[in-house]
């Protein structure tokens, strides 16, 4: 990246203070790993934006995988990682701090067949039961937002995807991308148009390193300027399921 500006010292020193740079990655978004099948060594935008990372602060790269963002980010503050790439959310900025997005995924939700749910307004609901993938960064944004319908929060997105078809729920939530190839799988089920939040993917650290968080946001702007963010989009084959954030 052209005209980038260099870290300082001190926060090479709190971003990798092994010597080396700990990635925590969320195995679980599909989208940012399209390849897990050596979880030491995941592929994909995420990792290859940890690993663009480590060459700037000039260290070497380690993943450090995680089973779902949840656990990630649990993990802050406990020196199993130095940056973490997940979705930036209000509750997981206690301990984090994060960068403005990189990339961002809408989400929304499938409705059954014959569902009389036509607008993402509609959803939110008495007696609407909204089945979803638990502590990701969608559910925490319906955790705080949803008023009147009851959420189903479970361990993963293929077990909220079994658990809507199994007890014939009314909506499910989702990423978009995920819902256009499970809406494939029910006939006449239907994804509602718009998005009630877009998931902001960034890049953060633990809140006390004040000099490593200061030098990710610049880090992550060059990248979506100098094109490195869409030219992993387009590596990866995720183009039009993955977004430039604030492009």
């Amino acid at each position: 990246m052209s005209d980038s500006i260099a870290p300082t010292q001190a926060a090479i020193d709190e971003l990798a203070p092994t010597g080396v740079l700990r990635a925590g990655i969320n195995l679980s978004n599909f989208l940012l790993v399209t390849d897990k099948t050596d979880p030491a060594t995941p592929k994909g935008v995420a990792p290859d934006m940890a690993a663009a990372l480590a060459e700037r602060l000039g260290v070497a790269v380690r993943y450090v995988p995680f089973p779902n963002p949840g656990a990630l980010a649990d993990a802050a503050g406990t020196d199993s990682w130095d940056v973490g790439l997940i979705g930036a959310e209000p509750a997981r900025a206690e301990k984090i701090a994060f960068t403005e997005a990189y990339v961002e995924i809408q989400a929304t939700y499938l409705v059954p067949t014959g569902s009389k749910l036509r607008h993402i307004a509609d959803v939110d609901a008495q007696g609407v039961r909204i089945s979803v993938s638990g502590r990701s960064a969608y559910d925490l944004w319906l955790t705080r937002n949803i008023q009147n319908a009851t959420l189903m929060p479970v361990d993963g997105i293929q077990e909220s995807f079994d658990q809507f078809v199994q007890l014939e729920l009314e909506a499910l939530a989702g990423l978009r991308p995920r819902l256009i190839d499970d809406v494939k799988k029910l006939p006449g089920a239907r994804i509602l148009d718009g998005q009630f939040t877009a998931v902001q993917q960034a890049i953060g650290t633990a809140k006390t390193n004040p000099n490593g968080a200061a030098f990710l946001p610049d880090f992550v702007e060059e990248a979506k300027a100098s094109g490195l963010v869409e030219r992993l989009i387009e590596k990866h084959g995720v183009v039009g399921r993955l977004t430039v954030a604030g492009i």
